[in-house]
């Protein structure tokens, strides 16, 4: 996974840093309850924040678990487990797969191959219980493949079939709140598929592969006008939330929202600063 929505841990009390690992650790608990070990490395935090969201929004039944698990043998560590932490592992096996098949078809990748193999049979288990989500990811992923490969420069419409993928996941329920959600995860994948392009635009000219970046590198202007672009995302994606009912874990999904997501850009900015200079 892209690993871009994650918190700020400079600004978050240590009650709210607790609280994120909890949900971290109660995703990875998921996902090898549901799907073994291979689950497990499926990990992101993109859907620890979306059981966060989840939690925050309907108020589930929570089942707290101290535990001890591979990667942390000697201390006991705090896990939390809820409806919704199951459905952001089902997610998570989604997007990780056809993340997988992605770098497969696209790069070659052997261990794209690799995931994709591993994940086949949890991934249909998934398209099962969730054919609308399935769908759009599939179909998404088609349309933006075929947009590549014809050399779209338009970045909008690139921008907006990404976020799809993560707009529909986000939809855990149909119901009032399901048109919120669905805008609020269509903006952050929007950004995340952006802010994915920005990071990795020197690789993939080094590599000949297909930027959506290619034409707007070309201006002057640039890094302010990713910054303007990313910030309209953020914005848009918090405006939604914004419109939600969450009371609970609110100043932990504000940290993410506001300052957690930005901290890849911010390292990445520097980079390029301290090289032109």
């Amino acid at each position: 996974m892209f690993g871009y929505v994650s918190v700020n841990p400079k600004a978050l009390s240590e009650e709210g840093r607790l609280r994120f690992r909890a949900a971290y650790c109660g995703l990875c608990r998921e996902l090898k309850t549901r799907y073994g070990d291979i689950g497990r490395l499926t990990l992101s935090h993109d859907m620890a924040f979306l059981s966060l969201l989840l939690a925050a929004l309907y108020e589930p039944t929570e089942t707290a678990y101290d535990e001890r698990c591979v990667l942390h043998p000697l201390k006991p560590h705090h896990a939390v487990i809820h409806a919704g932490t199951q459905y952001a592992a089902d997610m998570n096996i989604l997007l990780a797969y056809y993340k997988c098949r992605d770098d497969a078809e696209d790069e070659g990748s052997l261990r794209g191959r690799a995931g994709q193999a591993a994940l086949r049979k949890a991934c249909a288990l998934v398209e099962k219980e969730w054919p609308r989500q399935s769908e759009t990811v599939r179909d998404s992923l088609r349309a933006l493949a075929d947009m590549e490969k014809r050399g779209c420069d338009d970045l909008d419409a690139l921008a907006r079939r990404a976020g799809d993928m993560l707009g529909a996941c986000f939809v855990w329920r149909q119901d009032a709140f399901s048109g919120y959600l669905r805008d609020m995860g269509a903006a952050l994948g929007r950004f995340v598929y952006l802010m994915d392009a920005y990071e990795d635009y020197g690789e993939d000219l080094r590599r000949g592969r297909f930027n959506p970046l290619r034409t707007l590198h070309e201006l002057p202007d640039y890094e302010a006008r990713m910054q303007e672009i990313l910030t309209m995302e953020m914005a848009q994606c918090t405006r939604f939330f914004n419109l939600l009912p969450i009371e609970q874990d609110l100043e932990l999904l504000e940290n993410v929202l506001y300052s957690g997501v930005w901290g890849r850009y911010a390292q990445l900015s520097e980079k390029r600063k301290e090289k032109q200079a």
